[in-house]
């Protein structure tokens, strides 16, 4: 009967899908458009003195609208964050056990964008009834139904597809229920465990628990389903919602939490910075920038020893300065460092981790993604904490750079015995180096100089460098239609996911504050007597664990909603505290069993001969050295607080 249902379903399956890749497309022009937008106001600005009017609103209704009309399709895509360590073991070992959790997850999703639709449904409604707008009357303003129907659209059609993915992986259920006994019996097995957390989650609910005790067990939790493997952001969404629903009693403080902050706080035109800078770091990767940069710092270093080790260091460095992503630096320099390594005699070890290691530059060195989270999750500067972390990237940088020489002086058996490079680039010269690097060089002074000089916004910067990225791109003939397009997709599932997971965290964190348990652990922490400098190592150490089974943006969504009351109740520098937070959150790159930049690097060589665990021996000595740093930031916080 299921199998049934699901073939007649399956039918209309594709001309949904058809209608969501269309909303995808438009999306992801919508995006392409405003990077024009914001760069023709600061033309008019800076050229005219007369700003375009209505800029700020029309990004931050612009970000809600190009989120939701993806969304769907970067759920199809796969693209949702999750934890899938649980998921392909189960996938492996017992697939329907597998198929049953995928199941409960989707439904519970389905379930989840219904209460989201039905929530946002009443604020179109009257937009469309009042004529509601945005902007100033009589100088600028423009109808907002539409932003408010493409919420409800957007939502909608997620709720849609969450319900597909079920019926399939429910179809998946019955497929291999029909698998031998022994086989099936152990994946039922499973779905009564599955059962079994339900009815506990039933029971919990109808339990008289204290705000904290709610916030607490919300924590408890939502370690068990990230690790279960269901959307990360998804998780944060249940358990804010249920959280706030079993604090109030019933549904509708719940319900209208979901709704306000599913269509409300994503309409901020600083959220820009995300998608713009997502495509100046996908455009500059595919104009090849980042191996020229890489070829001008092999010829600068090709008479030392360890030379193209320090030289993919060096150009990771500045190509950090211009991408803003760990896991575009690890793609882009295991294609390009990695085969020159080991073809000069580098050991497969040292060549795969001094990519890997040097890629996390991409996540310290502004702009960086991560920061931008922070700055978000925080509420501090984009901009002071991009200056704050100038000097902590270039210390990091500096101190693999003298690792390299050390092993190389006293280790020369961990690199090999590298062949003299000096030759290959005899017809390099002073003035090619300098027209290769002479593109990384403007757009770093464009971006950079333009956030530290005060004449642009991080947004706008984003808006600025990454038409600069195009432009370049374009003169050297490394975007075609094709190549443009498929960077241009990648921006939207990119912006999506994160921006998903921000607003998923939003909800989380309301429900946390409604809890009152950061409040409570700032003073359990401070009658501990453990004081500022216990919990400074408490916390890092925390990281460092959760960075082994989880992605740097969904630990700082998970923690930082705790950690930040405890920091002010201390009197911390909240820059400060970011730039610690990035670094340590880092290492997680780079330590099994997650490390992702290790798995970006062994996906993208695609060399059988080297394994993972030759990737992260390689890079252990740099999660090592990122550690020391770490401390170093701790012990002198003025090392991070140099500019601001």
């Amino acid at each position: 009967m299921i199998e049934d249902g699901a073939r007649r379903l399956g039918r209309l399956v594709p001309a949904f899908t058809g209608l969501c890749g269309l909303m995808n497309r438009a999306g992801t022009l919508w995006i392409f458009g405003l990077m024009f937008l914001v760069c023709a106001d600061i033309a008019a600005r800076n050229l005219f003195a007369a700003p375009i009017r209505g800029v700020a609103e029309i990004v931050g209704y612009s970000i809600v609208g190009t989120v939701y009309l993806q969304l769907a399709n970067t759920l199809h895509a796969g693209r949702f964050t999750r934890a899938e360590l649980f998921l392909t073991w189960l996938d492996s070992r017992r697939p329907l056990a597998g198929s049953v959790f995928r199941a409960g997850f989707d439904l519970t999703g389905a379930i989840v964008f219904a209460v989201v639709t039905a929530g946002v449904w009443p604020g179109f409604v009257e937009a469309w009834r009042e004529g509601e707008v945005a902007g100033v009357p009589g100088d600028f303003s423009f109808i907002i139904w539409p932003f408010k129907l493409i919420v409800v659209v957007g939502a909608a059609a997620t709720a849609v597809e969450f319900a597909i993915q079920f019926l399939r992986d429910l179809t998946a259920s019955a497929r291999a229920a029909r698998e031998p006994v022994a086989a099936a019996g152990r994946g039922w097995a499973w779905l009564l465990v599955l059962c079994a957390l339900v009815l506990a989650a039933y029971l919990i609910s109808a339990a008289e628990l204290s705000n904290v005790q709610v916030g607490a067990l919300s924590i408890l939790c939502m370690l068990i389903l990230i690790y279960a493997g269901m959307p990360i952001g998804l998780a944060l969404m249940v358990l804010g919602f249920a959280g706030i629903w079993m604090m109030k009693g019933n549904t509708i403080v719940a319900e209208r939490t979901l709704a306000l902050a599913a269509s409300e706080y994503l309409r901020n035109y600083f959220f820009g910075v995300v998608p713009l800078f997502v495509l100046m770091g996908l455009l500059v990767s595919a104009s090849d920038m980042g191996r020229e940069t890489f070829e001008v710092a092999r010829w600068l270093l090709r008479r030392v020893r360890g030379g193209l080790g320090i030289a993919t260091v060096a150009a990771n460095a500045v190509f950090a300065a211009i991408t803003g992503s760990s896991i575009a630096s690890a793609a882009v320099f295991t294609r390009v460092a990695t085969p020159e390594m080991l073809s000069h005699g580098y050991t497969p070890r040292f060549s795969v981790g001094v990519v890997a290691g040097s890629s996390v530059l991409g996540m310290l060195i502004p702009p960086s993604l991560l920061l931008i989270v922070y700055g978000f999750l925080a509420e501090q500067s984009v901009g002071i904490l991009f200056i704050a972390a100038v000097i902590p990237g270039l210390i990091l940088a500096f101190a693999f750079a003298l690792l390299i020489l050390g092993m190389a002086a006293w280790r020369p058996h961990w690199i090999g015995n590298p062949a003299d490079a000096a030759d290959d680039d005899a017809s390099q010269s002073v003035l090619g180096a300098s027209l290769k690097l002479c593109p990384v060089l403007l757009l770093v002074a464009l971006v950079i100089g333009g956030i530290y000089g005060g004449l642009l916004t991080p947004t706008e910067a984003g808006a600025a460098g990454a038409l600069g990225a195009l432009v370049i791109g374009a003169v050297r003939r490394k975007l075609d239609p094709k190549t443009l397009w498929g960077v241009l997709v990648e921006t939207g599932h990119i912006t999506v996911s994160i921006l998903f997971l921000i607003l998923a965290a939003n909800v989380y964190a309301r429900m946390l504050a409604l809890s009152g348990l950061p409040q409570q652990t700032g003073e359990f922490i401070g009658s501990t007597g453990l004081g500022f400098a216990g919990f400074i190592v408490l916390y890092v150490v925390i990281l460092i664990l959760l960075g082994m089974i989880l992605d740097s943006i969904s630990i700082m969504l998970i923690i930082l909603p705790l950690a930040l009351p405890v920091l002010l109740e201390f009197g911390g520098d909240p820059i400060w505290f970011g730039i610690v937070t990035v670094i340590a959150v880092e290492i997680g790159l780079l330590t099994p069993p997650l490390g992702i930049t290790c798995y970006v690097v062994k996906s993208t060589l695609g060399d059988e001969r080297i394994t993972l665990n030759q990737i992260f021996l390689g890079a252990a000595p740099f999660a090592l050295v990122m550690l020391v740093v770490t401390v170093l930031l701790i012990l002198v916080p003025e090392l991070s607080l140099v500019f601001t």
